[in-house]
C-alpha cells in the first residue's frame, strides 16, 4: 500500500481496501520507499481481512434475481450442441487426438462462414460507402458509383458513420418498395410503410413487442409453426406472450393446412386471445415453398378470424423444385380484392443473410407493414427510435439487394453470373442432399424445395431412446451429441424447432461446397448405420 507497518496511515479506508486486496490475492503490501523489511503486525492483517469480507457482498444479479423471461429464452441455433463444438475446436487446435480433424459447423445459416464468395457488385458499392475516397479510383465500376453516391447523399455528412432516421435512410426505402412493386408484377408499394432493419429478426421482435398486451386469458396468443424458426419461440419467452403451436403436415412435405391452424386457435382461445399468425415461407427448418392456393386459405383465415399476419419472406429467391414457386403474401393479398387488401394487417420480412447474398454479417434488412392504425404507426416508430437507427453500412447492403444492376450496365453480366451459380449450386446440393439421406436405412428427408437446410426425420431404436432419458437428454440431442464426437458435424437436433411428440429429427445446412457436402453426407451415413447397430 505505500504505508508503513502500521497499515494505512490515518486508518483511511480505501487504502484499508487496497491491502486487503494484496492480502487476498496472495501478495504482501508494499512498504514505504526505503530499504528494509516491511513487517505487517497481526491486527493490521485481521482489520485488512475483516474489510475484505465486508467488501465481498452478495450479487445483485444471480438467477434467482434476474428477469425470469430471459432465463426462459432459449435459441437451439446456438444452444448447447454449439458449445460442445467451439470446446471441441479448442481441443483440436491443442493436439488433442480425436477421430476428425475439424468440426464441420452446419448448425447455421452463415453462406460466407461456408466458403460461399460475396456479390462483388455490393461489395463494391459498400466499399465506395465506407471510404469514399474511391470513388475517384478507375478500379469501380461507373454503375457501382452511382449507387454510392446515391446513397451517400442520403446521408448527414455524406458518410456511413452517421445515425440515420429510425425508419431508415429514405431513397433506400424507396428502392424497397420499387423492387416489391416490381417483385409483384406492379401491386404498389408506399416507401412510408418500409423500415429499414437490423436483419430480418429485429423488425419481427418489434412488431412482437408491439402487439403483446393484455394479461390471463386476455394475454396475447401468437400462433407459429412447428417446426419452426427458434427466433419465435425466443421472443415470445423474452415478451412473456402465449405460443400457439400449429403443426406443419410432414407427411404431406410440411405442407399448412388451414383445418390444422383453426384447431389451434380454438383451443387456444381457452387460456389466451390469440392475434398473431406468423408464416415463414420458404420455410425454416421445413424448406417447404407455399403454393397459391395455401396463401389464400391462410390470408382468409386470418381475415376471418381477425389475426395479424407476419409473413417471414427472408428465403422468397430459394427457391429450387420444379413446379415451385415464391408468391409474396403482399401480393396474393392485393389480389384477393380491397375486402382484404384494405383491412388485413400484414408485416412482410426480407434480410441480405439469405438469398443469393449470404450477407449475414452486415445485419441489413427490411419490414414492410400495410394497414397499420395510423396512431399505431407512430407508436411503431418511437420504438424503433429507442434503437436509434439500423447499422448503415447494412442500410447500404439491402440497398444493393433491390437495386442491383439492370440490363445494359456496366456490372450486369457479372452480377447475373454470380448470382445464378449461387442459387444453381444451392439446388443441386438440395437434391444432392434430399437424395442421400433417403438411401440411409432409418432416415426420411421430404424434398427440399427452399430455403437452404434440410429437416431429416431419423427413427431411433427405442434403447437409444432409453440411454438419452437416462442421460437427461432428448432423444435427438442425444443423438446429435454423439454424431459430433465421433465425426466432428455439428446439427440442430429437431427438440429445438419443435416435431409432433415421438418424431425426431435435426436441421442442417445444405451450405458447404458440394464436395465437402457429400463427404459430411457420408459421415452421417456411416455414424448413422453404427448407431442403429449399436442399439438395435
Amino acid at each position: 500500500c505505500g504505508r508503513g507497518p502500521g497499515g494505512c496511515r490515518g486508518g483511511r479506508t480505501d487504502m484499508a481496501l487496497r491491502c486487503a486486496a494484496s492480502l487476498a490475492a496472495g501478495r504482501q503490501p508494499r512498504g514505504p520507499r526505503r530499504e528494509g523489511t516491511v513487517r505487517w503486525s497481526s491486527a493490521a492483517k485481521a482489520s485488512a481481512v475483516k474489510i475484505n469480507e465486508k467488501a465481498s457482498r452478495e450479487k445483485i444479479l444471480t438467477l434467482e434475481s434476474m428477469n425470469p423471461q430471459v432465463k426462459a429464452v432459449e435459441y437451439a441455433v446456438r444452444g448447447p450442441i454449439v458449445l460442445k463444438a467451439g470446446e471441441i475446436e479448442k481441443e483440436l487446435r491443442k493436439g488433442i487426438k480425436k477421430p476428425f480433424t475439424e468440426v464441420i459447423k452446419a448448425n447455421i445459416g452463415d453462406a460466407h462462414a461456408m466458403g460461399q464468395r460475396p456479390i462483388t457488385f455490393l461489395r463494391q458499392v459498400v466499399a465506395l460507402c465506407t471510404y469514399p475516397n474511391l470513388l475517384d479510383s478507375p478500379s469501380f465500376p461507373e454503375d457501382a458509383k452511382k449507387r454510392a453516391r446515391r446513397i451517400l447523399q442520403g446521408c448527414g455528412g455524406n458518410s456511413l458513420g452517421m445515425f440515420t432516421a429510425s425508419q431508415g435512410i429514405n431513397c433506400i426505402r424507396e428502392d424497397v418498395a420499387s423492387y416489391i412493386e416490381r417483385r409483384d408484377g406492379g401491386v404498389p408499394a408506399d416507401p412510408d410503410n418500409i423500415y429499414l432493419t437490423t436483419g430480418a429478426s429485429d423488425g419481427i421482435s418489434a412488431i412482437l413487442k408491439i402487439l403483446i398486451s393484455g394479461g390471463g386469458k386476455s394475454r396475447t396468443g401468437v400462433m407459429i409453426p412447428i417446426p419452426q424458426y427458434p427466433l419465435y419461440s425466443a421472443a415470445i419467452s423474452e415478451l412473456d406472450a402465449i405460443q400457439v403451436n400449429y403443426y406443419l403436415d410432414e407427411e404431406n412435405c410440411w405442407a399448412l393446412n388451414v383445418n390444422e391452424l383453426r384447431r389451434a386457435l380454438n383451443e387456444a382461445k381457452a387460456y389466451c386471445n390469440p392475434k398473431v399468425l406468423c408464416i415463414i415461407n420458404p420455410g425454416n427448418p421445413t424448406g417447404q415453398v407455399q403454393n397459391r392456393k395455401c396463401i389464400e386459405d391462410v390470408i382468409h383465415f386470418a381475415w376471418e378470424e381477425k389475426l395479424f399476419l407476419l409473413a417471414d419472406e427472408v428465403y422468397q429467391d430459394n427457391v429450387y423444385s420444379e413446379g415451385c414457386q415464391f408468391h409474396s403474401f403482399k401480393k396474393i393479398l392485393y389480389e384477393m380484392g380491397p375486402e382484404y387488401y384494405n383491412n388485413v394487417e400484414l408485416a412482410s420480412f426480407h434480410s441480405t443473410s439469405k438469398g443469393y447474398m449470404g450477407e449475414c454479417g452486415y445485419r441489413g434488412g427490411y419490414m414492410e407493414v400495410i394497414n397499420l392504425h395510423p396512431e399505431i404507426k407512430g407508436q411503431l416508430i418511437k420504438l424503433l427510435s429507442v434503437r436509434l437507427c439500423p447499422p448503415v453500412s447494412g442500410q447500404a447492403a439491402m440497398d444493393i439487394v433491390v437495386n442491383p444492376p439492370v440490363p445494359g450496365e456496366e456490372s450486369y453480366a457479372q452480377f447475373i453470373k454470380e448470382k445464378e451459380s449461387v442459387l444453381n449450386n444451392l439446388a443441386k446440393k438440395a437434391k444432392l442432399t434430399e437424395d442421400m439421406f433417403n438411401k440411409i436405412p432409418g432416415v426420411h428427408c421430404n424434398p427440399l424445395q427452399g430455403a437452404m437446410y434440410a429437416f431429416p426425420r431419423i427413427f431411433l431404436p427405442s434403447k437409444a431412446i432409453e440411454e438419452a432419458k437416462a442421460h437427461k437428454m432428448a432423444p435427438d440431442m442425444f443423438y446429435c451429441m454423439k454424431l459430433l464426437e465421433e465425426t466432428g458435424i455439428c446439427v440442430v437436433p429437431g427438440s429445438g424447432f419443435g416435431q409432433r411428440e415421438g418424431t425426431y429429427h435435426f436441421r442442417m445446412t445444405i451450405l458447404p461446397p458440394v464436395e465437402k457436402l457429400k463427404i459430411l453426407l457420408e459421415k452421417v451415413k456411416d455414424f448413422h448405420i453404427k448407431f442403429l447397430e449399436k442399439y438395435a
